[in-house]
């Protein structure tokens, strides 16, 4: 494809991790096909509430997801406008509505509900215990969302990004991206990155001589003076954590690290590509359309719960966004280069 180029070799120890398509990591899970649960009901109009993040289809590049959804819930035969109706609760943008906004889809019947993050997948446990919930989140047994990953138990199965050990490996990817970096600040949200991931991160850090300044923030507004912040306090290197409230406002973070010469790093491989500096981890679309849909028509068919394991994605990609770090004044090391899935020049 013109203007970049594509490599597959594996990176560090986790080349045995990389595969073309997600997999499940459970041992013995059961079959996923379509056939596996009970038959679609001819005439039904299914009910699916959404409580996610990001508004839908609002913004350059928000509506990617949503789409990726109803793409996925196409191929087990559940289209909305015909035998599906979709009620949408977009939360990041209110936090502070986020259990009124599952208190409705509780209300409107939803048959299951897929929500993402944290604080999302808490209200909609609150607001229900008999409704199917699809978690999307960083580590749903880390937070105590699900204490089983092979049968969970409750109302409460989905995917778990392992955002925790990927941050880390973002941070040794930025370490080598940017030469001769001595301070790298982190941009953590309050509301979603335990005090000691920061803390592991911090150490992680000074094991290679580099200082780590950590600025958290609880809301979208504070984003450009705490980004400033980081730059004043000597940072030339951001690495922006894993949270559903941060990537929501990713294109605030971009324009921002940009005017101020600064290189960041991303949770998703999407990011480098909209003009990120760089990105590693799985790729929330293909997540969403092939794990995360699949899940979904399961649970709309009625297969209960505990028959649906929680998944990890196992393909990983980086992407590093070559344009970006020349308008930066940034020479990516050829060491690094060639280990990126993605080079975008």
């Amino acid at each position: 494809m013109h203007g970049e180029r594509k490599r597959h070799i594996g990176f560090g120890t986790e080349t045995r991790m990389r595969r073309r398509d997600f997999i499940t990591l459970l041992v013995g899970a059961i079959a996923t096909s379509p056939s596996d649960s009970s038959a679609q009901e001819t005439g039904r109009i299914y009910r699916l509430g959404v409580l996610w993040p990001f508004p839908r289809r609002t913004g350059a590049g928000s509506d990617d997801i949503p789409i990726a959804l109803l793409e996925g819930l196409g191929r087990y035969g559940f289209i909305e406008g015909q035998n599906l109706t979709v009620d949408y609760r977009a939360w990041a943008p209110h936090l502070d509505l986020v259990s009124e906004y599952a208190a409705e889809l509780v209300k409107v019947r939803a048959d299951v509900i897929a929500a993402g993050g944290d604080a999302a997948i808490r209200a909609a446990q609150q607001a229900t215990q008999t409704i199917p919930i699809l978690a999307t989140t960083d580590d749903i047994i880390g937070r105590g969302l699900v204490r089983s990953m092979a049968r969970p138990e409750g109302n409460t199965t989905g995917v778990s990004i392992l955002a925790t050990e990927l941050d880390g490996k973002r941070q040794e990817i930025l370490t080598e991206a940017v030469s001769g970096l001595r301070r790298i600040a982190i941009l953590a949200d309050a509301n979603a990155t335990a005090v000691v991931q920061l803390q592991a991160l911090q150490e992680a850090a000074r094991a290679r001589n580099i200082e780590v300044s950590i600025h958290r923030i609880a809301r979208g507004e504070e984003i450009p003076a705490v980004i400033d912040m980081a730059k004043a306090s000597g940072a030339t290197a951001l690495n922006v954590l894993a949270s559903p409230m941060l990537d929501t406002n990713r294109r605030i973070i971009m324009e921002r690290v940009a005017a101020l010469r600064l290189p960041a790093i991303y949770q998703w491989p999407e990011a480098a590509e909209e003009g990120g500096f760089a990105a590693y981890g799985p790729r929330f679309t293909q997540i969403i359309r092939d794990v995360a849909a699949r899940q979904l028509g399961r649970l709309l068919r009625g297969t209960k719960v505990a028959d649906i394991p929680i998944e990890q994605p196992t393909k990983f990609e980086m992407v590093i966004n070559l344009k970006t770090a020349k308008s930066l004044g940034v020479e990516i090391p050829d060491t690094l280069l060639v280990r990126a899935d993605r080079v975008i020049e």
